[in-house]
């Protein structure tokens, strides 16, 4: 090809592309396919906002309705409502963007349809995790604000999803279980929850004494402390050991509090036990110098002469 027809061929382009670029019917056209677009985004957005909302509205309507769920059942329906909402309003909105600017959607529906099909042989554990989260939340297993144990991880429910579920520990760390692999739970949040304390007392102390002591302060503790669902219980004694008597205390809290209450029941008996000057045995270590020792063994060779004489 010759420079001339090169020469052409590049004006020839170039005209066309100002010819575009000129063209007030293409700019008409962007110019209402991006207000068309701008439309769809504040439709959406207004959508889940309502949307949203109303879900709320719901709720509330419901918690005051003689038929209820519990508190933690609404929780976590209603997060999973949101969720749902959300993925099918963004769905549609990507659908009527595509169809804004001339894109076969049904064309490509189809062809998702296709894929997911194929998809769907393989992807199995998938499957399995979303039929596993759709019982976890129909048989209301756990919700969210729940704390249970899942494998060797405890803590507080975060998130139920129909794929994952998200448990966040009491140091921080965030847990994601896919559903179809939490087989075993272990749910703290739904019964009462029972604290344990056991105190030691010396062998030099009266047992009774001791006892009718606690017993006074233990019917006491309810009036304290409103996470006591009835007075604390005292069993008696635990165990001898080695330097003292262990006398064990039992309380029946609301759920999750037990670990609370059985801060404040040590530090009650505690003070208790020390205002009637009563002991609570602590380790002692006797020491003798090498100089002491030698004393007493001279003091015990001078007590045998003596003896002797």
């Amino acid at each position: 090809m010759s420079a001339k027809d090169t020469k052409a061929k590049v004006d020839e382009t170039i005209d066309k592309a100002t010819e575009k670029l000129i063209d007030n019917e293409m700019w008409i056209s962007l110019g209402s396919g991006a207000i068309k677009i701008v439309a769809i985004m504040v439709i959406t957005y207004i959508a889940l906002r309502l949307g949203r909302s109303a879900i709320r509205n719901v709720f509330k309507v419901r918690s005051r309705s003689p038929l209820k769920f519990t508190e933690r059942r609404e929780t976590t329906l209603s997060k999973l409502l949101e969720n749902v909402l959300t993925y099918v309003i963004y769905f549609i909105s990507l659908m009527t963007i595509l169809s804004t600017l001339d894109i076969d959607v049904k064309g490509l529906i189809a062809g998702a349809g296709i894929v997911g099909l194929a998809v769907g042989f393989g992807a199995q554990n998938l499957v399995r995790d979303i039929i596993t989260g759709f019982f976890i939340i129909f048989e209301d297993q756990f919700s969210v604000g729940d704390y249970v144990r899942i494998g060797s991880a405890e803590g507080t429910v975060e998130e139920i999803g129909l794929r994952t579920t998200k448990i966040k520990s009491w140091t921080g760390e965030l847990h994601i279980f896919p559903n179809g692999n939490i087989t075993e739970v272990t749910n703290y949040s739904v019964h009462n929850s029972i604290a344990v304390v056991d105190v030691s007392i010396a062998y030099e102390e009266n047992i009774e004494e001791a006892e009718k002591v606690m017993q006074e302060l233990l019917l006491a503790l309810p009036q304290k402390y409103e996470d006591l669902v009835n007075p604390p219980e005292l069993l008696g004694v635990q165990t001898l050991g080695a330097s003292d008597v262990v006398v064990r205390i039992i309380a029946e809290t609301v759920p999750m509090r037990h670990w609370y209450i059985a801060r404040m029941l040590r530090k009650e008996v505690k003070l208790c036990l020390d205002e009637h000057g009563i002991e609570i045995p602590f380790p002692r270590m006797v020491m003798y110098s090498r100089k002491d020792e030698d004393e007493i063994h001279h003091r015990e060779e001078k007590q045998r002469r003596l003896d002797s004489e």
